[in-house]
């Protein structure tokens, strides 16, 4: 007993050095992942009215519009809180409004430096990303005490489809994604442009770039947590700094 007590420390400490140097798996195969995280990717709708259906949250807007020397000249910010007890009421609304006759045509200074040049959604993983990037697998990173897989894409070609000013940005943006290994949706994006984009024969330019993460809840469903975009561009002779900020807090299970 006494020769056990006293190799007891040395067993423990082999131990613990085996697991330090436990054997990574290997990773999986690109077309594996792509092809999951596509699939993965057409169910975010119905992920996104899961958990609307079923949580109260909090999701703060904020936009800040800066001039070139950093000063704020304009701060907006917009609250809404979701209700999952007016679920009736909402849809009631929302079939409503597509009810509306449409007017007008969507306006192209939307896409401008007054506001974000793209969002989170225009780097879904689905077959137009996979045209119009090319993507490697990167290596595997922890992600909120998940093992997520890092994915680098960059454009594809030249000679990409320009259907409107937003593909002008999206086209010659390049960035890194990870993918949750165990249900392949993203958790986290960053993005930036690989050069200048010259709108209206070089009237406006604009570099932006964006960090996204999602958080899940105890039943599976996720959430974006954080989005955050920062871009700077010109607008006509006014050069103009754009931070834009979104966040998801109070999140609890309705009863």
């Amino acid at each position: 007993m006494k020769q056990f007590r006293s190799i007891l420390p040395i067993l423990i400490l082999l131990g613990a050095s085996s697991a330090g140097n436990a054997v990574e798996p290997p990773l999986p195969p690109l077309a594996t992942v792509l092809s999951n995280a596509v699939q993965t990717a057409r169910l975010e709708s119905v992920n996104d009215h899961n958990f609307n259906q079923h949580y109260f949250y909090t999701r703060t807007k904020v936009t800040e519009y800066h001039n070139a020397a950093g000063d704020l000249k304009k701060h907006d910010e917009k609250q809404t809180i979701n209700d999952p007890t007016r679920a009736a009421a909402r849809k009631l609304a929302q079939v409503a409004e597509i009810n509306q006759p449409k007017t007008g045509s969507p306006s192209d200074t939307q896409t401008n430096v007054r506001g974000k040049a793209a969002d989170e959604k225009d780097f879904t993983f689905n077959d137009d990303f996979l045209k119009r990037f090319t993507c490697t697998l990167a290596g595997r990173e922890m992600i909120n005490g998940r093992s997520a897989l890092v994915i680098d894409f960059k454009p594809s070609g030249d000679n990409l489809p320009v259907n409107n000013i937003k593909d002008k940005f999206i086209n010659h943006a390049a960035g890194r994604a990870w993918i949750d290994e165990s249900d392949y949706a993203l958790v986290k994006g960053q993005a930036h442009l690989t050069q200048q984009v010259n709108i209206f024969g070089g009237l406006a330019g604009a570099v932006w770039k964006f960090t996204y993460s999602f958080e899940r809840t105890a039943d599976g469903l996720w959430f974006p947590r954080d989005v955050d975009w920062h871009l700077e561009g010109r607008e006509v002779v006014i050069d103009r700094i754009v931070d834009y900020h979104e966040k998801t807090t109070d999140v609890r299970k309705a009863p």
